[in-house]
């Protein structure tokens, strides 16, 4: 049971684990400007959410999963008086891309840009999520306080064209956006199948999506080797910071520590150490990231992503490093 509650956690929002948010920052001489997602008790977590100043209007990358982020949004771009004129999403995770609909329903004329990857997702993890939340609320398990949450992911799943992209990003390369060049790089079989990370070389800015979650790496899709290749690519960008799907964001050195720790954990996993042991060494090299009082649940997690992703059968460690058609 505690097992698909930290599945549910990273997702589709299931479970009481929580995450802390992170500070928002002022915004950016630069032209971007960060709202924290967040990851409280008794509910799904936000991812963060990431404005960047475009000639035509302002760039919005990923949506948040819940109303009040989704109206931080909204309020950010009434505030700054300027109309949200695109959409990127990093990846399909719904803590990431609940909130599309009702950005776009605001801003009509915005485009979503990315990656396919959501129709397997559609096909098969949402498919399967839908099914578990209809039956939970059928037979009551859903608490009071937790029902208009699987209720909104049930909306989401009745409209799946909100999802899906209406410029596709197939392949990583420049790409002008709302009047705003940016590179668009497309990660195969990572943190998804197809993960999109942002690069703005003019102000150093990396949006990198949940390739980089400050506490733990969920690796529910997870392809933990092209994962591991995507932070390589990451870690040749030129970049200054780098806005983590959740969590503060990175200077280079925070990023090389994460990455380090993500290294170890991947290679302690692959080796006949003890779960005990790799749950240790991912608590002891990422200590900087995760909150004090916090280390029982990280443990938790990283015990449960060795078990079911890290350490499964072969067949089930391979199963998120093809086309989820194949």
């Amino acid at each position: 049971m505690r097992s698909s509650m930290l599945r549910a956690a990273c997702l589709l929002g299931f479970s009481a684990l929580a995450l802390p948010a992170a500070a928002e920052p002022d915004p950016s001489p630069a032209g971007w400007h960060v709202v924290p997602g967040s990851f409280e008790p008794g509910r799904g977590p936000d991812g963060n959410s990431v404005f960047l100043d475009a000639p035509g209007g302002l760039i919005l990358v990923d949506t948040g999963r819940h109303p009040a982020h989704r109206d931080r949004l909204l309020g950010y771009a009434r505030t700054r008086g300027r109309p949200i004129a695109a959409i990127v999403n990093t990846h399909w995770h719904l803590d990431h891309s609940t909130g599309n609909g009702e950005i776009r329903a605001a801003f009509p004329e915005a485009p979503l840009y990315a990656t396919s990857a959501v129709e397997g997702a559609l096909a098969g993890f949402l498919r399967d999520g839908r099914a578990r939340a209809e039956t939970m609320l059928t037979a009551g398990d859903v608490p009071p306080e937790r029902e208009a949450e699987v209720r909104r992911f049930l909306a989401v799943m009745d409209a799946p064209d909100a999802l899906r992209p209406t410029r596709p990003v197939v392949r990583s390369g420049e790409v002008e956006v709302a009047g705003r060049r940016l590179q668009l790089n497309v990660a195969p079989f990572a943190a998804t199948e197809a993960d999109l990370w942002i690069f703005d070389p003019d102000s150093g800015l990396l949006v990198a999506g949940d390739l980089v979650v400050a506490e733990v790496p969920f690796m529910d899709t997870a392809c933990p080797e092209g994962w591991r290749e995507a932070l390589a690519t990451v870690a040749a960008t030129p970049f200054t910071t780098l806005v983590p799907g959740h969590g503060e964001p990175m200077d280079r050195a925070a990023f090389a520590a994460w990455r380090s720790a993500f290294d170890n954990l991947l290679d302690c996993a692959a080796s006949d150490r003890a779960k005990d042991a790799c749950v240790a060494g991912w608590r002891r090299d990422a200590a900087r990231f995760i909150a004090p009082g916090r280390e029982a649940m990280i443990d938790e997690m990283t015990g449960y992503y060795l078990e079911t992703r890290l350490r499964a059968a072969p067949e089930e460690r391979q199963r998120h490093c093809r086309h989820s058609a194949s």
